[in-house]
């Protein structure tokens, strides 16, 4: 697993505790209990902490799963 892997799985983690590893990386709003409006808020905010990326207003009804928000920060930050 790639730093941004790991770094984002841990993200996760810390909004969606229950969620395994595995299960973090196909993650997606229709895949995981709880992931509301208030998750997705949280959500972001951590991963704009943990990664120094800063999310516009009209990208957040795009970031809906795991792989979206991955693609979102490689293309935003160069992280890989």
């Amino acid at each position: 697993m790639h730093d941004l892997d790991l770094r984002l799985t841990r993200c996760f983690s810390s909004v969606f505790p229950d969620l395994s590893p595995e299960q973090v990386q196909t993650a997606s709003v229709q895949s995981v209990r709880g992931w509301d409006s208030l998750a997705a808020v949280t959500l972001l905010a951590v991963v704009q902490e943990e990664f120094g990326v800063q999310v516009g207003l009209s990208d957040v009804s795009e970031l809906v799963s795991y792989q979206a928000i991955h693609n979102y920060i490689r293309s935003h930050n160069g992280v890989s």
